[in-house]
């Protein structure tokens, strides 16, 4: 019998939310937006904050909405969300605050304090995770050097999408995938690191206990149940990190593939068995983070399209009204190989002029400076081509295996011009989908826990059945590798 059950997947990005109904059966898995929602920081008190009351009004909404679609009949509901961001839970179970976004600036000079005092190697061979001053690590201990009395209040700390999790069914945990963002964990053994919590002084106490992706955590709060107008319906750990479920979705069946989770953050890696904690991984800034099923996201993030939507928010302020399909148009019609940037820059980080930033780092690296939009546009574009291909090469040669296929997935490959750049830069065969990943991998893990689905790979054959895929093959790589030749050989920052 091909029995259909429903699943719910609140997918919380840093700019939208989403509450998808999926429905999954022996032939496929399908999906239905149910309710979209803006999502974004708000200053509150002089630092940039998420307004997590309203967030959970409009997962509530949604969420209502999908049992009512689904006419009451969900087998469970999962939770996931970007990474590193968290909120405190008092004694009386309450949230204490509204959480700090990863973008506020009182994490400005922590990295450096803290490999001061712990030693940035020390802290490397732990945890296994890049280096970025939006880590949890760096948050906490901007808390404790600039509030420290706030973190006395504080009974546990909770994930984004885990603080979600427990406000709908009340308990408190720390999702494994999610947690090991933290670059607080212990990513040999799978745990907190009680010696980087001792070296920093900071509070292990309220550090939450650890859960495998695929857990049932427990069920709807009755209250929630009657405002939602259904039973208590489990509530699963799924990847509580947006890319663990993306990435759990990827449709290969190649032996040597490599994946590029496509939005804001381009994240791109390999599943590995083990964490790859070593002189090769310290050097490149390669990122340990867990997956489902045992495994290890071996990563590297790359600032992303981030550029791109900066550079439309800029010009739409200036009193544009540009797409993003109008900006790969214009893109397309514009100049090849007209300069290059690091992508990667620590200036192009924050909430900025995006264009004039560019500018800034052109004019610093000796090229010239670049006014037409479309212009700005492509060097984005071509720069995350040659970053990919400096990332791929970076990845063949830690693990010692040469890439076939990149499988890219999100919502970046809506950008065919940029999934046609990266086929003709890396040299590689490009695929390229699903573009809900996130939301497919959240519900494929709810189905494994409740037993639909038998495996990871049976999850990934059921996705490539689902959705039409699309193929780019590199169509002028010759000049794309004498141009990457170029810069890489003149040293020039790609």
């Amino acid at each position: 019998m091909n029995e259909i059950k429903n699943y719910i997947a609140v997918d919380l990005g840093a700019s939208s939310g989403r509450v998808i109904l999926g429905s999954v059966d022996n032939d496929k898995i399908a999906l239905e937006e149910i309710h979209r929602f803006e999502n974004g920081p708000i200053e509150e008190n002089g630092s940039l904050r998420w307004d997590f009351a309203k967030l959970f009004g409009e997962i509530s909404t949604g969420t209502a909405k999908a049992i009512k679609q689904a006419d009451g009949k969900v087998e469970s509901i999962g939770v996931d969300s970007w990474g590193v961001d968290f909120g405190l839970i008092g004694s009386d179970g309450k949230l204490l605050e509204n959480p700090y976004h990863y973008r506020d600036k009182r994490t400005d000079g922590m990295m450096e304090k803290a490999f001061a005092i712990a030693g940035k190697r020390t802290i490397y061979d732990s945890t296994g995770i890049q280096f970025m001053q939006l880590n949890t690590i760096f948050q906490l201990l901007a808390l404790k050097s600039q509030r420290p009395e706030i973190l006395k209040k504080t009974h546990k700390l909770a994930f984004t999408a885990d603080l979600v999790s427990y406000y709908l069914c009340g308990e408190i945990f720390g999702e494994y995938t999610l947690a090991s963002t933290s670059q607080l964990m212990n990513m040999k053994l799978g745990k907190w690191s009680a010696d980087l919590f001792d070296k920093l002084s900071l509070p292990l106490d309220i550090m939450p206990s650890i859960v495998q992706p695929g857990t049932v955590v427990g069920k709807l709060k009755k209250e929630i149940a009657d405002k939602f107008g259904c039973g208590r319906i489990p509530v699963v750990a799924v990847g509580s990190h947006d890319t663990a479920c993306a990435v759990a979705s990827v449709p290969a069946n190649e032996k040597n593939w490599a994946y590029l989770s496509s939005g804001t953050w381009s994240l791109m890696g390999v599943e590995i068995p083990n964490a790859a904690i070593n002189d090769s991984t310290y050097k490149y800034e390669f990122t340990n983070e867990g997956g489902i099923c045992g495994t290890i996201r071996l990563l590297k993030n790359i600032m992303g399209l981030w550029l791109i939507q900066e550079c439309r928010r800029v010009w739409n302020e200036q009193g544009g009204k540009l797409s993003f399909a109008d900006l790969a148009t214009l893109a397309e019609k514009a100049k090849p190989f007209a300069a290059v940037i690091n992508p990667n820059d620590s200036r192009f980080f924050g909430v900025c002029d995006m264009p004039a930033k560019i500018n800034e780092y052109l004019a610093e690296t000796g090229q010239p400076a670049i006014s037409d939009k479309g212009q700005i546009i492509r060097v984005v574009l071509e720069s995350l081509g040659f970053y990919y291909r400096e990332t791929l090469e970076k990845i063949e040669e830690i693990t010692k295996q040469k890439i076939d296929t990149l499988h890219i997935v999100g919502g970046g490959i809506k950008n065919e011009l940029l999934c046609q750049f990266t086929a003709d830069a890396t040299g590689k065969k490009v695929v390229a989908g699903p573009v809900e990943a996130t939301a497919m991998g959240n519900i494929m893990i709810q189905a494994m826990a409740t037993g639909q689905i038998k495996s990871v790979a049976a999850g990934r054959a059921l996705v490539a059945k689902s959705f039409d895929l699309k193929v780019y093959q590199p169509a002028n790589y010759e000049l794309w590798n004498k141009k990457y030749i170029h810069h890489r050989d003149t040293e020039k920052k790609i």
